[in-house]
C-alpha cells in the first residue's frame, strides 16, 4: 500500500469506532432500567422519577437505598429538643420514643410518648403524700422530687444531712456529742453529759492561764461548740541579768523555759548554779550564779632560768623566763599565760646545759665539723685529738697521732692529715670539767670519692652523705649493718640490715635506734666493694615511771615497797626516798635537786632526801619504814614529826655518758602524826609494873599485920587487875600512829 493510501484510512477507521461506541451505551441504558428496583435495600422503597427508578431508605434509616440502609439515632439530637424538657429518650430500630424523669408525670398520663402529639412533663408535689419521712423527720419538697431532714435535736447515724426513703427504714436519732476534745495543757473539771444541751467545764495546768472561755456545749449539729478554747503558758519575761555573766542559750520565756548562764571571760564560777528557770508564778528561779575573776597565783618555777614578771596574775597575763648563765635557750617560746583553768600554762623546759661538742660530722673524705652550743659569745674551749690508723689489707702498718687544737668558734672544723686505703678511729675529747669524749671512724680509700663524701650525723640517729656522681639518672646501692650493744646490760643486742638503692645527691638515712646504745653502723658500696664504719651513741632518755603503791595514811608512818624498773632507756643508777611538807607537794619539780639536801636539824631546809640506794643493791619489793634512824647511803632517814603533814616521793635516777636523766612518783601522803601504839603500850606497861610493885609491897606488910586473919586479895591479881585495866584503856584510846622521835626535825 502506498504512503498516501494509508493517510487516507486513518479517519475513516476512527468514525467507524466511534458508530459502535454509541451503539453500546445504548443498549446497557435499556437493561439497567427494568433492574434498579430489584436491586433496592429492604429497608428501602424504589421511586420512580421519568424515565429512572431511585432506591430511598425508609423513614428513619439512613443510607444510599441500595447496599445500605442504617438505623437513624433520633436521640442524639438531645432529649431536651426532641422530647422536651424532663425527659428522656429511647431509641428503636427505626424509631424513637419519650419518657418522663423521676418526679414528673405525662400531660397524657401514659408512661411513654411521642413529642409530636403535643405531650409535656409536669412536676409531681410528694408532699401530697404522708408519712413518707418516717418519725422524728420533715419532708421537703425539690423540683422533680422531695428529700427527709431530720427535726431539730435528731441526725442521722451515716452522717448525712438528708435522705430519700425508697423503701428503706431509715430513722433519726437523738443528738449526741460524743466524747468531749482534750484541750492542750488543760484538763475537765467536775462531771458531764453527752446529750443535747450539755456542759463541759475546763481549767489550765499549772503554769498555764487562758483568756477565753473555758466552757463547751453540746449544740444541735451535734458538735461541741466553741473550739477556741486554748492554753496559754505563763511567761516569765527577760531573763534577769547576773554580774560578770551573760545568758549562753535562752529556750524561752514561758513557763518550763531555761536560761544558761556562762561568765564573761577573765571570769569563773565561784558558786551557784548556771541554769535558771521560769516557774508558774511568772518568775525565774535559780539566779545565784557567782562569778569571780580569773587569777593563777604564783607562776611556775622553769629550772636554770630567771622571771621577768610585772606581777600581774589575772587572765593572759605572761611571765617571761631567761637562762642562767651555763645555759642556752632550747624551747619553742620563753614565756607562760594565765589560762583559763586557773592555772599558768606548762611549758618545756627551755634551758638547757651548754654543749660542748655535738652533730660531729666527716667531710671532704678527712675532714670533721662540730657544734657548739654555749649561749656565749668568745668562749674558749680545748679538745684533744687521738688518731689511730690501720689498714686492712696491710696488717703492719699502723698510726698514732695525738695533738690538741682551742677555739671559740661555734662550728669548729679540723681537717687531718690520713693516708689512703686507710681505716682511723678519731677519738675527740673536751679538755674540761664535762670531759666529754666522742668517737667517730674514718674509712680512706682510693675510690671512695666516687660514693661518700660530707658524711653527716644528725638528730643522733640519722646519717647522710654527698655522691659524686656521673649524673643524676645513675644509681648506686648501699647496704647496711648495724649492731647496738649496752655496758650496763649485758644480755642486749640490737641488730638490723637493709639495703638502700638512690640517684639522690645528698642521700639520707635514720635509723629505728634504740636510747642509751653504742652502735656501729657499717656502710658497704656493692658496686665499688668498699664499707665505711661509723660509730653512733645514743642519749639516754627518762627512766621507766616508777612501779608504786601509793599510800595515803592518817596518824601513821605506813610501811613503804621498793619495786625495780628495767634499764630500758638507759642504765638504772639511783633510787631515791624525798620527804616533803605535804604543802610543797605541788612545787616539786623532779629533775630539779634543790631538794636533794641532807636532813639538817639546824638549818631550816624545804625537804630533805631520807634514802638513796645503787641499783645493784635493791632487791625488788624491798621493804623501807620511814623514820627509823638509820642512814641509807649518804642520807640520814630522820624521825617525822608529831602532828605534821608529809608528802613521799619516790625518784629514779639514769646516768650515763655524761648525761642524767629521772622519773618521778608521789608514794605516800601521811596526816595528823601521833605516836604509835607501841610507844603508848610501852609507857602503859611501865605504869603498870611501878603499880604492881607498890601493891606488892604493901600486900606483904598488911599481911605480916594481920598474921593471916584477914584473907585479902593477892598481889598478883591485883597487878592483872590494873594491867588489864591499862590495856583496856589503851585500847579505847584507838591510838594507830607510828612510833616517833622527840627528836627536832626543822622541816618546811
Amino acid at each position: 500500500m502506498s504512503p498516501g493510501g494509508g493517510r487516507a484510512l486513518g479517519p475513516l477507521l476512527l468514525l467507524l469506532l466511534a458508530l459502535l461506541q454509541c451503539a453500546g451505551r445504548r443498549r446497557v441504558v435499556n437493561r439497567s432500567v427494568s433492574d434498579v428496583c430489584a436491586t433496592c435495600h429492604i429497608h428501602a422503597t424504589c421511586h420512580q422519577t421519568g424515565e429512572k427508578s431511585v432506591c430511598i431508605c425508609n423513614y428513619g434509616f439512613v443510607g444510599n437505598g441500595r447496599t445500605h440502609c442504617q438505623d437513624k439515632d433520633e436521640c442524639q439530637i438531645g432529649a431536651s429538643k426532641i422530647c422536651g424538657n424532663h425527659t428522656l429518650c429511647h431509641n428503636t430500630h427505626g424509631s424513637f420514643y419519650c419518657v418522663c424523669l423521676d418526679g414528673y408525670r405525662a400531660s397524657n398520663n401514659n408512661k411513654t410518648f411521642i413529642p409530636n402529639d403535643g405531650t409535656n412533663c409536669t412536676d409531681i408535689d410528694e408532699c401530697e403524700e404522708s408519712g413518707l419521712c418516717g418519725r422524728n423527720a420533715r419532708c421537703v419538697n425539690t423540683e422533680g422530687s422531695y428529700k427527709c431532714y431530720c427535726n431539730d435535736g435528731y441526725k442521722l447515724e451515716n452522717g448525712e444531712h438528708s435522705f430519700h426513703p425508697d423503701g428503706d427504714i431509715i430513722s433519726c436519732k437523738e443528738v449526741g456529742c460524743g466524747s468531749p476534745p482534750e484541750m492542750k495543757h488543760g484538763y475537765i473539771v467536775g462531771n458531764y453529759s453527752l446529750l443535747l444541751g450539755s456542759t463541759v467545764h475546763y481549767e489550765c495546768k499549772e503554769g498555764f492561764y487562758s483568756n477565753e472561755g473555758k466552757f463547751l456545749y453540746c449544740t444541735a449539729s451535734g458538735t461541741w461548740e466553741p473550739a477556741t478554747l486554748s492554753c496559754k503558758g505563763v511567761d516569765c519575761g527577760v531573763p534577769p541579768s547576773v554580774l560578770n555573766a551573760r545568758p549562753a542559750s535562752v529556750s524561752g520565756t514561758t513557763y518550763g523555759s531555761e536560761v544558761t548562764y556562762s561568765c564573761v571571760h577573765g571570769y569563773f564560777i565561784a558558786s551557784g548554779s548556771q541554769t535558771a528557770v521560769c516557774n508558774a508564778r511568772g518568775q525565774w528561779d535559780g539566779t545565784d550564779l557567782v562569778c569571780k575573776e580569773i587569777d593563777c597565783g604564783k607562776p611556775l618555777l622553769i629550772p636554770h632560768t630567771e622571771m621577768i614578771w610585772n606581777n600581774s596574775t589575772t587572765l593572759w597575763s605572761r611571765v617571761y623566763y631567761q637562762c642562767k648563765e651555763g645555759y642556752y635557750f632550747n624551747g619553742d617560746r620563753n614565756f607562760s599565760e594565765c589560762t583559763i583553768d586557773q592555772s599558768w600554762e606548762n611549758i618545756t623546759y627551755i634551758c638547757k646545759e651548754e654543749e660542748l661538742f655535738s652533730n660531729l660530722s666527716i667531710f671532704n673524705e678527712t675532714c670533721v665539723k662540730w657544734q657548739r652550743k654555749t649561749g656565749r659569745l668568745g668562749v674558749q674551749e680545748t679538745y684533744t685529738f687521738h688518731i689511730l690508723g690501720r689498714r686492712w689489707d696491710e696488717k703492719t702498718f699502723s698510726e698514732d697521732a695525738m695533738f690538741n687544737i682551742t677555739t671559740s668558734e661555734d662550728n669548729p672544723k679540723v681537717c687531718l692529715d690520713l693516708n689512703s686505703g686507710s681505716n682511723y678511729v678519731v677519738n675527740i675529747t673536751t679538755i674540761s670539767s664535762t670531759n666529754i669524749t666522742v668517737s667517730v671512724t674514718v674509712a680512706v680509700q682510693t675510690k671512695v670519692k666516687e660514693a661518700f663524701n660530707n658524711v653527716l650525723i644528725f638528730n643522733d640517729t640519722c646519717l647522710k652523705w654527698r655522691r659524686n656522681v656521673r649524673g643524676t639518672d645513675v644509681e648506686d646501692r648501699y647496704s647496711f649493718h648495724v649492731q647496738g650493744q649496752r655496758w650496763y646490760q649485758k644480755e642486749f643486742f640490737h641488730e638490723m640490715t637493709f639495703s638502700l638503692t638512690t640517684h639522690k645527691q645528698t642521700p639520707e638515712v635514720c635509723f629505728d635506734l634504740r636510747p642509751g646504745t653504742n652502735y656501729s653502723v657499717n656502710i658497704s658500696m656493692v658496686a665499688l666493694n668498699f664499707s665505711l664504719l661509723v660509730s653512733m651513741t645514743t642519749r639516754i632518755t627518762d627512766p621507766p615511771f616508777p612501779d608504786v603503791e601509793f599510800v595515803a595514811v592518817k596518824g601513821s608512818a605506813p610501811l613503804l615497797r621498793l619495786r625495780k624498773v628495767e634499764d630500758r632507756n638507759g642504765p638504772i643508777s639511783l633510787y631515791q626516798v624525798i620527804v616533803l611538807p605535804l604543802g610543797l607537794q605541788s612545787t616539786f619539780i623532779c629533775d630539779s635537786f634543790a631538794a636533794a639536801t641532807f636532813f639538817s636539824n639546824t638549818t631550816d631546809a624545804k625537804g630533805y632526801v631520807a634514802a638513796e640506794f645503787r641499783a645493784k643493791d635493791v632487791a625488788d619489793n624491798m621493804s623501807i619504814a620511814l623514820g627509823d634512824r638509820h642512814y641509807y647511803g649518804k642520807f640520814y632517814n630522820a624521825p617525822l614529826k608529831l602532828g605534821e603533814e608529809y608528802c613521799v616521793f619516790l625518784r629514779i635516777i639514769s646516768e650515763w655518758n655524761k648525761v642524767r636523766t629521772q622519773s618521778c612518783a608521789v608514794w605516800a601522803q601521811i596526816k595528823n602524826l601521833s605516836p604509835t601504839l607501841q610507844y603508848m603500850t610501852a609507857v602503859g606497861l611501865g605504869s603498870v609494873a611501878a603499880v604492881c610493885l607498890i601493891l606488892f609491897l604493901s600486900f606483904s606488910a598488911a599481911r605480916s599485920y594481920l598474921h593471916s586473919t584477914v584473907h585479902s586479895p593477892s598481889a598478883a591479881l591485883a597487878c592483872e587487875a590494873v594491867h588489864l585495866s591499862a590495856r583496856m584503856d589503851m585500847a579505847q584510846t584507838g591510838i594507830t600512829s607510828s612510833f616517833l622521835e622527840t627528836e627536832n626535825v626543822s622541816l618546811l
